[in-house]
């Protein structure tokens, strides 16, 4: 690796930074999701009297997020789903840069993410690879 290279595609990015982004999981965005993904299971439509559940991907989009904002280009993706989401939760997703070094394309970024609901229980976690181009 040259010393002269800067590892940092953007000023703000370094290892042990945390970027966060936060949403309020509505019907109308649920709904929405089901179209474009074709997954139009009963769960994850509202019924009278029930609240739809969030598909785990619209879940982990809130991170998908956050790598817009650092031009992220993710080549790897590993998602735990651990409770689910519903309309009318506020989900927060704090996404750690784990690492970051040199390749071929730009600069490698490893990532760890927690997405948390309003009342703090962790609803997904996970990993990305990727890169950021120069």
């Amino acid at each position: 690796m040259s010393e002269n290279r800067a590892l940092d595609p953007k000023p703000d990015l370094k290892v042990g930074q945390v970027l966060r982004a936060e949403r309020v999981v509505t019907d109308a965005a649920i709904a929405a999701f089901a179209e474009l993904a074709g997954d139009r299971g009963r769960h994850h439509l509202p019924e009278e009297g029930r609240q739809a559940m969030a598909h785990g991907l619209f879940t982990a989009s809130l991170a998908t997020e956050v790598g817009g904002r650092i031009d992220y280009i993710a080549r790897r993706m590993s998602w735990e789903f651990l409770r689910p989401v519903w309309s009318g939760d506020t989900i927060s997703a704090e996404v750690t840069v784990r690492a970051l070094s040199e390749v071929r394309a730009g600069t490698g970024v490893e990532l760890t993410v927690e997405i948390t609901n309003q009342h703090g229980e962790a609803v997904l976690r996970g990993e990305s690879t990727g890169v950021v181009r120069h």
